[in-house]
């Protein structure tokens, strides 16, 4: 399924990762290192505009194992990424994953992106399992499957490597009828738009 833009709200687009976002998104990381750095391996990885292109590129030319990547534009302005990893279609189940610069937090920019996202797959990709993976003590990530009603599963020791080091994961799912049933009740959804 060839991904369309995704619209949140008046303020926030999710435009499919192309080539010419490569510069936008080397001048977040690298404007960004300090904040970026504590959760994400990729930043210290990424030493030039050619690092973040060959990523840009793995992603916009791998047809057959293609993940679904999208930058959040917030008032046009680039935000950071979110998209869908380990798709598997077999299964019916995915990963979202997501991060922002600095300047964009606070404002319910990923709730409301994994919101609207979460319902993309269950209604239009006919996914049945979506999970999202943070790492331990990564409260802000946390807080946004906690948020939006996952399931906390459990931890995946050392899932993710930073380094020499490896961190261990909070692992959160949801599962397409618990969605719909969460969607559906109005009082939940007046819930979410209080914590955004």
């Amino acid at each position: 399924m060839e991904m369309q833009k995704i619209i949140i709200d008046k303020s926030i687009v999710l435009k499919p990762l192309e080539l010419d976002d490569t510069q936008t998104i080397y001048d977040a990381i690298d404007g960004n290192r300090t904040f970026l750095r504590r959760w994400l391996s990729f930043v210290d990885v990424t030493k030039s505009v050619q690092d973040t292109r060959a990523f840009v590129k793995s992603i916009v030319d791998d047809a057959e194992w293609r993940q679904e990547v999208f930058t959040i534009r917030y008032n046009e302005d680039f935000a950071g990424l979110i998209g869908l990893k380990d798709i598997d279609y077999l299964n019916h189940k995915t990963e979202i994953g997501y991060w922002l610069i600095e300047k964009m937090t606070g404002k319910g920019i990923v709730t409301m992106s994994v919101e609207k996202l979460v319902s993309f797959c269950f209604r239009r990709m006919n996914m049945n399992r979506i999970c999202i993976k943070c790492a331990v003590n990564n409260t802000p990530s946390s807080n946004i499957p906690k948020r939006l009603g996952f399931t906390y599963e459990g931890i995946e020791r050392a899932g993710e490597r930073y380094g020499t080091r490896y961190f261990d994961l909070e692992v959160y799912s949801m599962l397409k009828g618990e969605w719909v049933e969460v969607e559906d009740e109005p009082e939940s959804l007046a819930k979410l738009q209080k914590l955004n």
